[in-house]
C-alpha cells in the first residue's frame, strides 16, 4: 500500500506538471526541488532520479489516510525516500484534487512533527488509532472466564494458558497469584484480573510494606503481563460466617495495594477493587429497581463505594449466579412464574438462560427478559442509592453447572453459557442500554475439591482432558 500510494501520487504529479498546474518550486526539502519536464523531482539528489531510481537522497510526498501527513527518511534502495515539507499552497491543491473521496479532515487526524521524524524509517504501517465510537454507543467487552484451581486432577498451569489462548478467550480472572500461571500469560495479551486472597487480605491490610512487596512479587515482577483490576478479596461480607473475619481488613488492604499500584506508576493501567456475592449484600433485588445493600452491610460496603468513586471509577466486581436463583426458588426469578409451563415448557428455567423473548418482568417502564439484567440492574439500583451511581458493575463470576443437581446438565450449561455470550456482547442491561457489560465465566475447569453440593464441582466449560463439554464461542455475535 505505501509503495502504491508512492507510486499513484507520482503520475499525479507527472500530469499535473504536463497541464502547467505545478510550478518549479512548489515542493522544498533538503535543498531547492523542482519538477522537471520529465515528470520526475529534480535537485537534493533526484537530478539523476531516472524512474525514481538513483543515488543519493531525495524527498518525496505520502499523503495517508484521514489526512495523515507522514514525512520519511530512510536510505534509498529501490526508492531513495527522505523527509520533505510541503508548502500550504500544495498541501490544500493535492488534499482538494486527488484525495476528497476519502481524506477527511477531523479533530482527531494527526500530523506528524516534522522535528520528530527525521532520521526515522519508512512507514511500515499505518499507526493511526481506530475510530472512537459514538458518545452513547456501547462498547463491545471481551468475555472473559475464571480460573479456579481448587483441584488435584486439573492440566498444568501451563496447558491451561495455551488452552485459554486457542479458545479465543482474551480475559482471564485469576483467585490468587498463581507464578506458574502468571509466566504462561507473558507476552500473551491476555488480560489479567488477578486477586489477592482472602488469607493474605490481613498481611496487606495492617503494612504498607507488605502491600508493596505483594504488588512487586506479584505484579512488577511481570511487566509483560497485561493487569486488567487487582481484586481484593472475594465474596467477603460482615454477616457470612466464612468471611467475616476477613470484612474489617478489606478497606485498607485495598487503600494499601493502591498505595503501591501508584507508587510504580500503575494507577492508569491497573485499577484496584474487590468483588462482592450479589445475594449476601442486597435486602432487595426484586423489582430491580428497588435494589438495596442489606443494613448490616452498610458500614462495610459504603467506604468501599467510596473508594471506588475516587480512584478513578473503578468498576465494582459483583459475583451472580441465575442457577441458584433458579434452583432456591429465590425472588429474582418471579414467584408468579410457575414451576413447569404448558406444553413442557419451563419458563422459570427459561428465564434464568435467556430463552425468552418475552417481557417476564415490568418495573416502570422497563422491561426484563432474562434473569441476568434484572440481577445486575438490582445492583445498579442499590449503587445509586448508596452515592456510587458513577460506578460500573462488572459480572466476575457467572456460569452454570453440568452435573450434581436440579437442572444441572450440560444441555443447559450450553444454553446459559452461549446465551449469555451473545447477550453481553451485543446488549446493556434495560437501565443502562448503552453500557455493555464485562462478564466473566465460571470455571474454565471443574474444580473437585470444592465444598458444598455435588454440583459446585462441576462448573467447568472444559474437562480435564482440555475438551470442551459442549461447543461454546467466547466471541459470538
Amino acid at each position: 500500500m505505501f509503495w502504491k500510494r508512492v507510486a499513484d501520487l507520482h503520475g499525479l504529479l507527472r500530469e499535473k506538471w504536463k497541464s502547467g498546474g505545478l510550478k518549479s518550486g512548489q515542493v522544498k526539502g533538503f535543498g531547492h526541488y523542482s519538477y522537471s519536464s520529465g515528470g520526475h523531482f529534480s535537485g537534493g539528489g533526484f537530478n539523476d532520479c531516472g524512474d525514481c531510481r538513483g543515488g543519493g537522497r531525495g524527498g518525496i510526498l505520502v499523503v495517508g489516510d484521514l489526512a495523515m501527513v507522514e514525512i520519511v527518511g530512510v536510505e534509498m534502495a529501490e526508492v531513495w525516500v527522505e523527509m520533505v515539507v510541503v508548502e500550504v499552497s500544495l498541501l490544500l491543491l493535492l488534499l482538494s484534487m486527488l484525495f476528497t473521496s476519502f481524506l477527511q479532515v477531523t479533530s482527531g487526524s494527526r500530523v506528524l512533527d516534522e522535528q520528530q521524524i527525521v532520521g526515522q524509517e519508512a512507514c511500515k504501517g499505518c499507526n493511526m488509532q481506530p475510530s472512537k465510537p459514538p458518545v452513547g454507543a456501547a462498547v463491545s467487552q471481551p468475555v472473559g472466564i475464571c480460573y479456579g484451581t481448587f483441584a488435584d486432577d486439573q492440566p498444568i498451569a501451563q496447558e491451561a494458558i495455551s488452552l485459554v489462548q486457542s479458545s479465543g478467550i482474551r480475559r482471564l480472572r485469576l483467585y490468587g497469584p498463581d507464578h506458574n500461571a502468571l509466566q504462561s500469560l507473558r507476552n500473551t495479551g491476555v488480560e489479567v484480573v488477578l486477586g489477592v486472597p482472602n488469607d493474605q487480605l490481613q498481611s496487606v491490610a495492617t503494612s504498607q510494606d507488605n502491600a508493596i512487596q505483594w504488588v512487586q512479587n506479584n505484579v512488577k515482577n511481570y511487566q509483560d503481563v497485561k493487569f486488567r483490576y487487582i481484586v481484593v478479596g472475594n465474596g467477603i461480607t460482615p454477616i457470612d460466617e466464612q468471611t467475616s473475619k476477613f470484612a474489617p481488613c478489606v478497606l485498607q488492604a485495598m487503600q494499601n495495594i493502591q498505595n503501591a499500584i501508584s507508587a510504580c506508576g500503575l494507577q492508569n493501567k491497573i485499577r484496584v477493587t474487590t468483588a462482592v456475592d450479589q445475594s449476601e449484600i442486597l435486602s432487595q433485588s426484586y423489582p430491580p429497581s428497588k435494589g438495596q445493600f442489606r443494613p448490616e452491610v452498610k458500614q462495610f460496603i459504603d467506604p468501599i463505594i467510596h473508594f471506588l468513586v475516587n480512584n478513578n471509577n473503578a468498576p465494582l466486581l459483583v459475583n451472580l449466579h441465575p442457577y441458584f436463583s433458579y434452583v432456591h426458588n429465590k425472588v429474582d426469578i418471579p414467584p408468579e412464574l410457575e414451576a413447569c409451563g404448558k406444553g413442557g415448557q419451563h419458563p422459570r428455567l427459561e428465564y434464568a438462560t435467556f430463552q425468552r423473548s418475552d417481557v417476564i418482568v415490568q418495573d416502570g417502564p422497563l422491561g426484563y427478559t432474562n434473569v441476568f439484567d434484572a440481577m445486575v440492574d438490582s445492583v445498579h439500583s442499590a449503587l445509586e442509592n448508596a452515592g456510587g451511581s458513577s460506578l460500573d458493575v462488572v459480572v466476575s463470576e457467572i456460569g452454570w453447572p453440568t452435573a450434581g443437581g436440579d437442572a444441572a446438565t450440560i444441555e443447559n450449561a450450553s444454553i446459559h453459557n452461549n446465551k449469555l455470550i451473545n447477550h453481553v456482547l451485543n446488549n446493556g442491561t434495560p437501565k443502562r442500554p448503552q453500557k455493555l457489560i464485562e462478564t466473566y465465566i465460571f470455571n474454565l475447569f471443574d474444580e473437585n475439591k470444592r465444598f458444598g453440593e455435588e454440583f459446585e464441582r462441576h462448573w467447568g466449560v472444559f474437562c480435564n482432558n482440555k475438551q470442551a463439554k459442549y461447543k461454546i464461542n467466547f466471541e459470538s455475535n
